[in-house]
């Protein structure tokens, strides 16, 4: 691995000031006795630990570009790109050498763990009120959980330094990758600590960290895992709450103001036109000529995706078939020029016409209520080894949602044909989102198979289930980091 790094806190160049003289101050440390003091110092902390979560292009995950989580539908029947990395993941045809969409993720953010790491450290002795202590230390845990799963979820077992060599910087250290009960193990002992702590759903200000985020990422953890008691056991304690249910209007969820007003939403991200966290899917989706207001169209849908939907289904509403350009061109399936030659539009959410610049106030739903519902469904069919009436009403209560008939049980008697139902809803509900897809793909074995029917890819090779990690990660850990198998 890379030699850690203790990455200086934005909030702690405060104290830097200004000095007429530039004499050089060493900032590698943050010292105990100055930072943090008090509450509104703890508050920086934790807030810098939610800033590589957010949505933005230069650094934030969730970023509704081709540096976001969202990209990784490219490699899916989702989205389908002619160049760039949207090309070479939809094709598997990604190497060590690929930056963007590729080996980007894991060198952007590793370290972003390091600081958490740090961070809860500063906090437990500071001087601060126990009670603060608690709080903010249960927000990073589950801000490094999440994060830590993300990069499990697209690399497999990562580097997580431990807090001694990141206290001692100047010694160079590489370290070696966890192992896969290691990383597992790390990742949920964030993820339960923060449940414990972390505020109920009703009692959680919108945007921030609640219990049952934790636990819909410790769900999306142990399907990974296939550990289907804990994703039922975890899906309960959700349900329990008796915060959640599914939005009435699906398409409305992704609406100027939907996020904030939906009861099915367990976190997403706020979105401004300043950029505090950028929302910009638009800008991807929408091609030059669209109107009102057109983007710089850099990926589309398939038309293998959209024909898998129903006629009736509502999740289809924003995969835009037909539109009117600005040249006063109609571009339809039957005329598609070159913006509808792979598929329909891929818009998703609301257009925002009010919109002057890339960004949009559209909040970036990350996780939702429906996720419940269906990994239950899942887990029940999965852990038991045979479909169920409970768990296709599951199903069922989703398919009502979007305007449709009830499946039937006798329809779908095996394991293979009830879990393919679940891929194919799975797909339906969640397109455009956090690229979750993917990895759901990935648990049933399809991932390969589906790159060749739909992308006809010569390039699906089994080690392509993860992806690489740059050659200056692998050279930097000098023999000790290993690389993804198959790749060089």
């Amino acid at each position: 691995m890379k030699t850690i790094t203790i990455i200086i806190f934005t909030t702690a160049l405060f104290f830097a000031g200004c000095t007429k003289d530039l004499v050089s101050k060493d900032y590698s440390e943050i010292n105990p006795a100055i930072f943090p003091q008090s509450e509104e110092d703890v508050r920086a902390l934790v807030n810098a630990c939610y800033y590589p979560l957010r949505g933005a292009w230069a650094d934030g995950i969730n970023g509704q570009t081709e540096r976001g989580l969202i990209w990784m539908d490219c490699t899916t029947e989702i989205l389908a790109g002619k160049y760039g990395s949207q090309q070479k993941l939809g094709l598997l045809n990604y190497t060590a050498a690929d930056v963007e969409g590729v080996t980007y993720y894991y060198d952007a953010f590793y370290n972003k763990i390091s600081r958490m790491t740090l961070a809860i450290d500063q906090i437990r002795i500071s001087r601060v009120s126990d009670n603060v202590k608690k709080n903010a230390i249960a927000e990073i845990r589950c801000a490094r959980g999440l994060l830590c799963y993300d990069l499990f979820d697209l690399y497999g077992p990562i580097v997580v330094a431990p807090l001694e060599v990141l206290k001692n910087p100047t010694v160079e250290r590489p370290l070696a990758r966890l192992s896969n009960d290691e990383m597992v193990s790390f990742i949920e002992d964030d993820l339960n600590a923060a449940a414990s702590d972390l505020p109920e759903p009703k009692d959680a200000e919108y945007g921030r960290f609640n219990k049952a985020l934790a636990k819909m990422v410790d769900i999306r953890l142990n399907l990974h895992e296939k550990k289907w008691d804990k994703v039922k056991a975890l899906c309960d304690d959700i349900i329990a709450y008796k915060q959640y249910s599914l939005d009435a209007d699906y398409v409305g969820m992704w609406g100027l103001e939907g996020a904030k007003k939906s009861k099915e939403v367990i976190w997403a991200i706020p979105c401004n036109y300043e950029g505090t966290s950028e929302s910009s899917w638009q800008m991807y989706a929408l091609p030059l000529n669209f109107t009102p207001k057109g983007g710089y169209q850099t990926v589309q849908s398939t038309w293998w995706f959209y024909d898998s939907f129903e006629g009736d289904d509502v999740r289809k509403t924003m995969l835009i078939t037909q539109y009117t350009g600005s040249d006063g061109i109609v571009y339809s399936r039957a005329n598609p020029g070159t913006v509808m030659d792979l598929g329909p539009i891929p818009l998703k959410v609301d257009p925002d016409a009010n919109r002057t610049t890339a960004l949009s106030t559209v909040d970036i739903i990350v996780y939702r209520y429906a996720d419940v519902l269906l990994s239950k469904a899942e887990a029940i069919v999965n852990a038991g080894g045979s479909p169920t009436q409970e768990a296709m009403d599951l199903i069922n209560t989703v398919r009502h949602r979007a305007g449709l008939q009830d499946k039937q049980l006798t329809d779908y008697s095996s394991l293979s044909l009830f879990n393919d139902l679940i891929l194919l809803e799975r797909s339906h509900e969640f397109w455009c989102e956090n690229g979750q897809y993917r990895a759901d793909l990935i648990r049933h074995g399809k991932l390969l198979e589906h790159a060749e029917l739909v992308k006809h890819t010569t390039y699906a090779t089994p080690n392509k289930v993860v992806l690489p990690f740059s050659l200056k990660t692998v050279s930097e850990g000098k023999g000790k980091f290993i690389q993804n198998a198959g790749y060089f």
